[in-house]
C-alpha cells in the first residue's frame, strides 16, 4: 500500500486536513493554552465556554499489546475495563505517552483522534451521541474542533461505548 503524502494547509494541523478533504462540517475553536494548565481538557472547556461534558479528551491506551485510542469526556475518566471489553481485549492499561506521540504524530495533550500518523482502533464514549456536536482536540494545544458525533465516528472508524467513568 502506498503512502500518501499529506499537505498542510497553513495554520492547519492533520486532524483538521483530514477534516477538510471528507468534506465534514466542522468548526475549529482556538485559544490561549496555558502550559501550567493542569488539564488540557477541562482548560479548553473554561476558555471555549462549552460544557465539560461536551469537550472530549483522546487518550491512548495499550490493549493487549495494542495502541488503542478512547474519546471519553473531560468531565470524567476512562474505564479501562470497559475499553478492553469494547474492544475484545482482556487487559488495558495507558499507553507510554512517548509511544502514543510516535504513533499519533500529535504531541500530548494536542493528540486528536483524526489525522493520526497510523490509524488506531478507536471507540467514542456512548455519551458523545447525546449532543448535537462535541469538540475534540484539532492537534495542537489551544486548537479544539466542533462537530458531530456521528461524523468523527464515521471518519474514525469509531465503536460506540460506554468507556466513560463520571
Amino acid at each position: 500500500m502506498a503512502k500518501k503524502s499529506r499537505k498542510q494547509q497553513p495554520g492547519g494541523t492533520p486532524a483538521t486536513v483530514a477534516l477538510t478533504a471528507a468534506g465534514t462540517d466542522f468548526t475549529v475553536h482556538a485559544y490561549d493554552h496555558d502550559p501550567s494548565s493542569p488539564s488540557y481538557g477541562e482548560e479548553a472547556a473554561e476558555a471555549l465556554g462549552v460544557r465539560a461534558d461536551r469537550v472530549f479528551k483522546t487518550l491512548v491506551a495499550d490493549v493487549d499489546g495494542e495502541l488503542v485510542v478512547a474519546v471519553v469526556p473531560v468531565a470524567g475518566s476512562l474505564d479501562l475495563k470497559a475499553l478492553a471489553s469494547a474492544v475484545g481485549g482482556k487487559r488495558a492499561a495507558m499507553a507510554d505517552p512517548a509511544a502514543a506521540e510516535r504513533t499519533t504524530g500529535y504531541v500530548r495533550g494536542g493528540i486528536s483522534p483524526l489525522g493520526q500518523r497510523k490509524r488506531l482502533r478507536t471507540v467514542l464514549d456512548a455519551s458523545a451521541a447525546s449532543h448535537p456536536t462535541i469538540c475534540v482536540s484539532a492537534g495542537r494545544r489551544g486548537l479544539e474542533v466542533e462537530l458531530s458525533a456521528s461524523d468523527l465516528a464515521t471518519l474514525t472508524g469509531a465503536t460506540l461505548a460506554e468507556i466513560g467513568r463520571a
